[in-house]
């Protein structure tokens, strides 16, 4: 079985010293069911590939267990499957883990990386394999086999040759490739226990709680073991859950800062303006936070479906605490759905809307994941209207009680100038056939401007 993993980040051969395997050599490993090698087809400043090749040996496999012919004839030398997570986890440990002693910054930097896999065997098809990928922001490549080429009225067998492209950091693909290729094999060569558990949410750390297809992952994962994955769902829930979250606390921080200029009721009530100018009546909220939005789009009979999404469990509960102490007739209620869910995954729930609003939500991101988003906003659930919020940081000397040098609110991964802002937005413009303008919230400053700064997205030719 072959997998390679290329890079094309400059210089390209920096991928050696990520993986910590020279690409002027190749190098075998022993491992107990065969040899591991490691070698670079091509090593240049422009594009890098390392593969790494697995040699199992079929008699190893059934040795001492009193087997029959049909044991050893089987198609675990030649697939993708547990054999493979193991050697990963043996050969590129170092890696896995996200260490590099020479360059230990770019061991934390998102790099463009394919991986490809020769032969991956998928229980569930071409579709389990996207559902499972796709979420975490890959472009999947497949070819799916037949059962023999001579004769392809046979059909197609359940094996894929798969490619996988994404900007993301080298220990996140190994990590997603260690816990999904025995998932889409829907099987291990080794008994499974509860140590299991514990590799499961070590290499699914920042990803699999979120994931819209955690439950099916984790008991694959486990070799469909009740128990087993009862307990993992337990602790992956524990996971997804915000323990800074509180009832009242969410949002003051921010709050505070803005109070002055009750900016959030600006915010609110310019947002809802753009909805109804757009004749967007089936809103999807991202990141609703405690549902201050929802709030007023459920008084307003203009709006016939009105949806929440939350990372976090805790804040949708907030929110449905928030909403039950409406005085609304029944029919009203039934336009309401909140849903738990990251917005960096790509979710078929996210789909049908007219409009997306995201209000104060991505300077929450790291920067990095902004690529993730953007795909899962504009390419996969492509609403005709999205409506973007985010604070105005030249505003930010405005407000007395905000010390110098600092952002409105701990969680705030970043905040961006009006032109850092407007350079992105134009940039995703163009990049997924939107068309966008820009609109000034609260008092605007002839020097620095407004407080809070709104993008509105437009599908080109959805009727501007």
């Amino acid at each position: 079985m072959l997998l390679t993993i290329t890079t094309t980040y400059q210089p390209a051969t920096e991928l050696g010293y990520l993986l910590h395997k020279h690409p002027d050599k190749c190098q075998s490993f022993a491992l107990s069911f065969g040899q591991a090698h490691v070698f670079y087809p091509e090593a240049d400043n422009q594009k890098c590939t390392a593969a790494l090749l697995l040699d199992v040996n079929p008699i190893k496999l059934v040795r001492g267990k009193g087997t029959t012919l049909q044991q050893y004839v089987s198609d675990r030398p030649y697939v993708a499957s547990s054999f493979l997570s193991v050697a990963i986890s043996q050969v590129f440990s170092t890696a896995l883990g996200g260490r590099s002693k020479d360059r230990p910054e770019l061991a934390q930097t998102p790099i463009p990386l394919t991986a490809k896999l020769s032969v991956l065997p998928c229980r569930g098809g071409e579709a389990v394999l996207r559902e499972l990928f796709e979420p975490l922001g890959y472009k999947v490549i497949t070819q799916r086999h037949h059962l023999d080429e001579e004769f392809p009225e046979w059909g197609e067998s359940r094996y894929f040759t798969v490619e996988l492209q994404h900007t993301v950091t080298l220990s996140d693909l190994l990590s997603h490739l260690y816990v999904l290729i025995p998932v889409l094999d829907d099987d291990k060569h080794y008994w499974v226990g509860d140590e299991e558990i514990e590799k499961l949410l070590r290499h699914g750390e920042g990803w699999l709680a979120n994931h819209p297809a955690k439950e099916q992952i984790t008991k694959r994962y486990l070799k469909r073991q009740q128990r087993l994955t009862r307990l993992a769902l337990a602790q992956l829930t524990e996971e997804e859950e915000d323990p800074d979250i509180t009832e009242e606390s969410h949002d003051k921080e921010e709050a505070i800062v803005e109070k002055p200029l009750s900016l959030n009721k600006q915010r609110l009530n310019a947002v809802v303006t753009v909805l109804k100018n757009n004749y967007a009546k089936r809103i999807i909220d991202l990141g609703c936070g405690q549902g201050n939005l929802l709030k007023m789009l459920l008084k307003d009979s203009f709006f016939e479906k009105v949806t929440g999404v939350d990372a976090s469990y805790r804040c949708l509960e907030i929110t449905q605490e928030r909403l039950d102490r409406l005085r609304l007739p029944r029919n009203q209620w039934e336009r309401l759905q909140l849903i738990q869910g990251a917005l960096t995954y790509q979710d078929k729930r996210f789909k049908g809307y007219d409009a997306a609003a995201v209000i104060e939500v991505i300077e929450h991101l790291d920067l990095y994941r902004l690529n993730s988003f953007e795909r899962v906003l504009f390419e996969f659930a492509k609403p005709q209207t999205v409506v973007v919020t985010t604070p105005n940081i030249e505003y930010n000397v405005k407000f007395e009680t905000l010390p110098a040098g600092k952002l409105r609110h701990r969680d705030h991964r970043f905040e961006w100038t009006r032109q850092e802002f407007q350079n992105w937005a134009n940039t995703v413009a163009e990049k997924f056939n939107y068309k966008v303008e820009y609109q000034p919230i609260g008092e605007e400053d002839t020097e620095v401007g407004s407080p809070t700064q709104m993008a509105i997205f437009r599908g080109v030719g959805s009727g501007e």
